[in-house]
């Protein structure tokens, strides 16, 4: 059972920024195109940002372009979301996905608290 972990999050304020991080323990990432997703209470999942296994393509939605970056480090197995001039409307929880042999796995989930 291939699980993802995700870490970073927290209470920041408008303005400020955090660092998001994905790891998957025993499970090697990277031949994996992995995502990063947000979830507001009782909505659906959306997507936040893409990147392929190689980290040379980044997709970003439209409510993060130019305040966030995703990356990875695959010598260390771990994705990343840096946020930044982060809103009280990215207020979500948090989480990573890793496409692997067509199949999606997923973490559950960091919360990021964005409150003055």
């Amino acid at each position: 059972q291939v699980q993802l972990v995700e870490s970073g999050g927290g209470l920041v304020q408008p303005g400020g920024s955090l660092r998001l991080s994905c790891t998957a323990p025993g499970f090697n990432l990277d031949r994996s195109a992995m995502s990063w997703y947000r979830q507001y209470p009782g909505k659906e999942r959306e997507l936040v940002a893409d990147i392929g296994p190689a980290g040379g393509v980044t997709v970003y939605a439209d409510s993060v372009k130019g305040r966030a970056t995703i990356y990875r480090n695959n010598a260390k197995n771990t994705l990343y979301l840096q946020l930044n001039n982060l809103k009280v409307e990215d207020t979500a929880v948090y989480l990573c996905k890793a496409l692997g042999d067509g199949v999606d796995y997923w973490g559950k989930g960091t919360l990021v608290t964005v409150s003055s």
